[in-house]
């Protein structure tokens, strides 16, 4: 059930996924890396943090294990009325949060971008009070996660985000037919991304009606499942807490950079999100409710299930960190070059994607581990962890940004030293606002953060050999031979992209990472690496109506997928769209 489960997630996402890149391409065929999509990306920050710290993970690392647990013991009624409490509280918290965003939109841009003046500083306030009551929404969303992950269906709420990003879509090609200018089409795409938060709750919320027999929302702080839901709520918001003071450091840190550099790292983040979310959170997602049932009485099986699930993170993960190093170029122009956007912007979001990528392994496989503390209700371990990383990520961000913000890409796209400017304080404003540079600060913080994912991934490690008393690795012994398959397949695909030089980037990115990744498969069957016999036995039990073989071993039986009329497998939705 797991593997099938997480295939169903990685499509939702992968749908959602294509339909975010759609938007961002629009974005940057309008206003490519300038001040407009830089207020965009400050302002959707800020209110994004109710999701974060209220819902997607959070109810992952709190909710899911409880109601799963009640599910799989027969209490299905008393799992509903502790499903409806957690809602009416999440409706509660969520409503006042959203109503002091909205009033304190000013003082919260100063906050988080101390470097935006004049219009750039305006324009992000103006969105911010458009985009908080959206992300009210997103967050009864994310409950909306919780009860379907824990019934396994796995692909509803994964593939809602196709609403959100859809309607902005909309309001942007809306806005640029219209002929408005770019700080009205901005507002209009803020607009579109509040009906699209609309539009994804209402898709998942009758098929969680369906399950649970009705909605019955209360503030019942008596019920025993709800009090274990608030305690582990605590630390696991306190973790999450710390993820996101590290997006706002680094935000903050940005906005000290050179003009771009907040545009840019808006530009290469959901590159980099998406094999996270594909493959990390996919294998992550499904195994909690069946690491819930474990717990830590066959600690082997546990161990298993990590090897397993590790196993299939780093055969989709590695060679995809090696394409974004090598080849990120292409997969940058590929999605993104039209319009404004030209190779100058690609390139640099090419190199600071790279710098992301060095720490890609990692950071995808600690969300597995992490799903294995919270499954035992050791939520507290992340937060610490995640409070270390941060330390690492600002503080060698920091120094790193300011000394690569002294080069910049010249006209032909080589490296070269801009200015004599001192690299231990940052440019001055006059220096900062200045258009047409395209300044490597941002590479810096990436690969800070690629340093600090590493330190993560190592504590989570130890944590798990300590608490749960498995020792797991990064694929289960295989990775030497992941990473040789994938070492020939990306340089196939090097000499490919030299080839190919001077071609559109459309046509140019099937023909190099075409080639490049059928080389990969062949080589990892070769290697008997190969991951293609699950996925063909998944899709020919849906060719057949849902017959075939009992679902995996060591996890219970979930209600059939899509068993009600126009009803899917449902899930929970993308961290980042």
């Amino acid at each position: 059930m797991s593997r099938r489960g997480s295939t169903l997630v990685a499509a939702g996402i992968l749908l959602s996924r294509v339909a975010g890149f759609v938007r961002l391409r629009a974005m940057g065929h309008l206003f490519a890396t300038g001040g407009v999509i830089e207020s965009f990306n400050a302002a959707f920050r800020i209110p994004n943090i109710l999701q974060n710290l209220l819902g997607e993970g959070v109810l992952s690392a709190s909710f899911i294990p409880v109601y799963s647990r009640l599910l799989a013991e027969g209490r299905e009624e008393e799992a509903g009325r502790v499903a409806g409490a957690i809602a009416g509280l999440l409706a509660v918290v969520a409503s006042l949060l959203v109503l002091l965003g909205v009033l304190a939109a000013e003082p919260l841009t100063r906050i988080i971008a101390p470097g935006f003046t004049g219009e750039r500083f305006e324009l992000t306030v103006t969105l911010m009070r458009i985009l908080f009551p959206g992300i009210g929404l997103l967050v009864l969303s994310a409950w909306c996660l919780g009860v379907l992950n824990s019934h396994r269906r796995f692909f509803l709420s994964y593939v809602a985000p196709v609403l959100w990003n859809g309607a902005q879509v909309a309001a942007l090609v809306g806005a640029a037919v219209a002929g408005l200018a770019p700080a009205s089409i901005a507002v209009a795409l803020a607009w579109g991304a509040l009906a699209g938060s609309a539009l994804q709750l209402g898709l998942q919320l009758p098929a969680v009606l369906r399950l649970l027999g009705g909605l019955r929302p209360s503030l019942d702080l008596g019920l025993e499942g709800v009090r274990r839901t608030l305690r582990a709520l605590g630390p696991v918001i306190a973790g999450r807490g710390i993820v996101q003071l590290m997006t706002y450091v680094e935000l903050a840190l940005a906005s000290l950079l050179a003009l771009g550099a907040v545009a840019v790292l808006g530009f290469a983040q959901p590159l980099y999100i998406l094999p996270v979310s594909l493959f990390g959170m996919a294998v992550a997602a499904s195994e909690l409710p069946e690491l819930s049932d474990l717990g830590t009485e066959e600690a082997e099986r546990v161990r298993e299930r990590l090897r397993a699930g590790l196993a299939r993170i780093a055969f989709f993960v590695v060679p995809t960190a090696l394409v974004f190093v090598l080849l990120g170029e292409v997969v940058v122009a590929a999605v993104y070059e039209s319009g404004a956007f030209g190779g100058l912007e690609a390139r640099l979001v090419w190199l600071t994607l790279a710098g992301f990528s060095l720490g890609l392994l990692s950071t995808t496989s600690s969300r597995l581990l992490q799903s294995s503390l919270y499954a035992i209700g050791q939520t507290r371990v992340p937060a610490l962890v995640s409070a270390g990383r941060l330390v690492i990520s600002a503080g060698l961000g920091a120094v790193l940004m300011l000394q690569l913000d002294q080069f910049a890409l010249g006209p032909g796209g080589s490296v070269e030293l801009v200015g004599e400017l001192p690299a231990t304080a940052p440019l001055p404003v006059e220096v900062r606002e200045q258009e047409g540079l395209y300044r490597l600060g941002a590479v810096g913080l990436a690969l800070a953060a690629a340093v600090a994912s590493w330190v993560e991934y190592g504590l989570l490690r130890r944590a798990v050999r300590r608490r749960i008393g498995v020792t797991v690795d990064l694929g289960g012994g295989t990775l030497a031979r992941v990473a040789a398959a994938a070492a020939a397949a990306v340089a196939l695909g090097v000499v490919l992209a030299v080839a190919t030089v001077g071609l559109h980037p459309l046509l140019r990115a099937p023909l190099v990472l075409g080639p490049a990744g059928l080389a990969y498969l062949g080589l990892a069957r070769a290697l008997g690496l190969e991951e293609l016999p699950p996925l063909r036995a998944l899709l020919r039990r849906r060719r057949d109506g849902g017959r075939g073989g009992p679902p995996e071993p060591g996890g219970p039986q979930g209600p059939p997928e899509g068993d009600g009329p126009g009803d899917g497998p449902s899930g929970e939705p993308p961290t980042r769209r």
